[in-house]
């Protein structure tokens, strides 16, 4: 059908956790904008982007090789830009409003957990992480990186930790060494600034810069601010239900590559998987990005709900993005006719039915203009600057 005008109720999209699917170069990363853009344009929640490939906060190059404006440049103010690496920031004339640094002292092991498979650390090396924070507190990593031959004996003698668990720890744990924004003393505490910005309402959007191409990097930060921001939201959500404060903003934390955070063997243990746990308990939900839906845990999966899906090849993955929805068998006939670009099947929580839509194009002038345009009724407006007017095509 053509012509058929599609609410999307941006506070239930808000409200709990969503997600947006595709297989590489359906167009993942512009309708992730498409919608982070009505969400600030409703003001109905701040959000915190994990911007693994810099391509969400200043300009970028568009579908058709044009520049695009970020939502720095859409929204003004309303959103400010970490950076994980200046230098890169400078090259690409970036106007960031502070650089991310964060000191060995303030990770802990549960930052470390993410990381464990990636790095192939073993489960007697995690336990040994503990045990180095119980003995030496703050201090436990970098003092351990030194990897003082007294240290080790003392840990060997006094808690019984094995020389070579020891030993294969701090190979996989020497890594972090290479990371310029890890330092022994930082002058700001990135966590708390990004925080305040949050709490004012001022959505944020860390650039990884050259640092995006290190998954690990990408894990351990947005694990590490995560965590610490949701602490936070937890405390103030409480003290508001004991009256001793006002609540928190709604928050929505916007990850890429979540299955890297969320898989089946992580997912229980990681802040993430709390989080999509909770659904809206605390104020804070993800939007999770990924091209293997397959690779997330079941459970978490459960918790996504609403779904934006481009087309994907993969029988795994067609199977984990249906998986909870009623009618899925013609649902899955619907996502093998997708197109390959522009083409996406929305279901769940924030719209009626499902439907499958044409995608609109972000950065053209008619994209701007909605944005400008006066707001006399929210959900009609939020739809057309989703998916178009009802003059534009529609499958």
């Amino acid at each position: 059908m053509e012509g058929i005008r599609m609410v999307v109720d941006m506070e239930k999209l808000a409200e709990r956790s969503s997600g947006v699917f595709g297989k590489s170069g359906t167009g993942k990363t512009f309708l992730t904008r498409l919608l982070l853009s009505g969400l600030l344009r409703e003001d109905v929640a701040t959000c915190l982007v994990f911007d693994m490939h810099n391509e969400y906060g200043w300009e970028a190059e568009g579908e058709r090789g044009k520049r695009v404006k970020g939502l720095r440049q859409l929204f003004g103010e309303q959103v400010a830009i970490f950076t994980l690496d200046p230098e890169s920031a400078q090259r690409r004339q970036i106007k960031y409003d502070s650089a991310v640094q964060i000191p060995f002292s303030a990770l802990e092991p549960d930052d470390l957990v993410t990381l464990q498979n990636l790095l192939g650390i073993s489960e007697a090396g995690i336990n040994a992480a503990y045990t180095l924070h119980s003995v030496w507190k703050r201090e436990w990593l970098e003092r351990f990186l030194r990897f003082d031959k007294d240290d080790i004996s003392f840990l060997v003698e006094e808690y019984n930790q094995h020389p070579g668990t020891l030993s294969a720890l701090y190979r996989k744990l020497y890594f972090l060494t290479r990371f310029p924004f890890l330092r022994p003393e930082v002058k700001e505490d990135s966590a708390r600034q990004i925080l305040e910005h949050l709490l004012s309402r001022k959505s944020v959007v860390l650039e990884f810069g050259r640092y995006g191409r290190s998954l690990e990097a990408y894990i351990l930060v947005a694990n590490y601010l995560t965590r610490r921001i949701h602490e936070e939201y937890v405390r103030r959500k409480e003290a508001a239900e004991g009256g001793l404060g006002e609540e928190p903003p709604q928050l929505i934390i916007v990850i890429e590559e979540a299955h890297k955070f969320l898989d089946p063997t992580v997912a229980r243990q990681t802040i993430f998987g709390v989080i999509a746990r909770e659904m809206r308990k605390y104020n804070v939900t993800l939007l999770v990005v990924d091209q293997r839906p397959s690779g997330i845990d079941d459970e978490v999966m459960s918790q996504i709900a609403t779904r934006i899906t481009c087309l994907l090849d993969n029988e795994a993955d067609v199977r984990a993005v249906l998986s909870g929805v009623s009618g899925a068998g013609a649902l899955r006939d619907v996502l093998a006719r997708l197109d390959t670009r522009q083409q996406a099947l929305v279901f769940g929580h924030a719209v009626p039915m499902p439907m499958v839509v044409k995608v609109r194009e972000y950065g053209t002038p008619e994209f701007y203009a909605s944005l400008n345009a006066e707001r006399k009724a929210p959900t009609e407006d939020t739809r057309a600057l989703l998916w178009g007017t009802e003059e534009d095509d529609y499958l």
